[in-house]
C-alpha cells in the first residue's frame, strides 16, 4: 500500500503517503492540500497513525493557520478578478518607467499565469513577470519588478545581487519576506 487516508478529530483527513525519500516520519501541512505524513520505508502505517495522533495539537493549531490563509488567497483572487490584457498593460508599463529610471535595459518581456514564480529573468535579459502581480500592493509589484531588473546586472542571489538590489529598492530582504506571504495566490 502506498497511501491511506486516516481521519484525526479537530483536523479531518490526513494522508499517510510511502516516500523512498524519507528518513523519519515527518508531518506537513501545505495550503489546499491539507495534512500528508511521509511514511519511510520499513515504517508501518500504524506507527505513523501514532505519530500523527500525538501531534494532532500541533496539527490542529497549524491546520487553524493554514486555513485563515487559504481563505485570505481565495478572497484575494475573488475581489480582484484579473483581465489578462489590462495586467500585461499594467505590469509592462511599470517595467519600462522602472527599467528607464533606473538606467537597466532588458530585451523581452513575457506576462505569464505562473503557478511557482512571481517573475524570472533569463540569461538574455527576458524578464517574465507572472499576471498576478498586479492583486499585489503596488510596494510589492515593484518590488519584483526591480528584483528581476537587478537580475539583469548580476544573474544570480550572491551578496552581491542583493546589494545591487537594495541599491534599487530600501528593505528589499523585508519586502522579499513580505511578497512570500502571498505565495498562496500562485496555487
Amino acid at each position: 500500500m502506498q497511501s491511506k487516508r486516516i481521519e484525526i478529530d479537530g483536523v479531518g483527513s490526513i494522508l499517510l503517503e510511502r516516500s523512498s525519500r524519507a528518513r523519519h516520519i515527518s508531518v506537513s501541512i501545505r495550503p489546499f492540500k491539507g495534512v500528508r505524513v511521509a511514511v519511510p520505508r520499513g515504517v508501518s502505517f500504524n506507527k505513523a497513525e501514532a505519530v500523527a495522533q500525538a501531534k494532532a495539537d500541533w496539527m490542529v493549531k497549524h491546520t487553524v493557520r493554514m486555513n485563515r490563509m487559504e481563505q485570505e488567497a481565495i478572497d484575494l483572487k475573488n475581489n480582484h478578478r484579473l483581465d489578462p490584457r489590462k495586467a500585461r498593460k499594467q505590469l509592462v508599463s511599470r517595467l519600462n518607467e522602472l527599467s528607464e529610471k533606473h538606467a537597466i535595459p532588458y530585451n523581452r518581456v513575457f506576462i505569464k499565469n505562473q503557478k511557482t514564480r512571481w517573475g524570472s529573468c533569463s540569461q538574455k535579459n527576458n524578464i517574465n513577470l507572472n499576471m498576478n502581480l498586479v492583486r499585489l500592493p503596488d510596494a510589492l509589484v515593484d518590488y519584483t519588478i526591480l528584483h528581476e531588473l537587478a537580475h539583469v546586472r548580476v544573474k544570480n542571489h550572491s551578496k552581491r545581487f542583493w546589494d545591487e538590489l537594495e541599491k534599487l529598492v530600501g528593505g528589499a530582504r523585508k519586502l522579499d519576506r513580505e511578497l512570500n506571504r502571498f505565495n498562496l495566490l500562485l496555487a
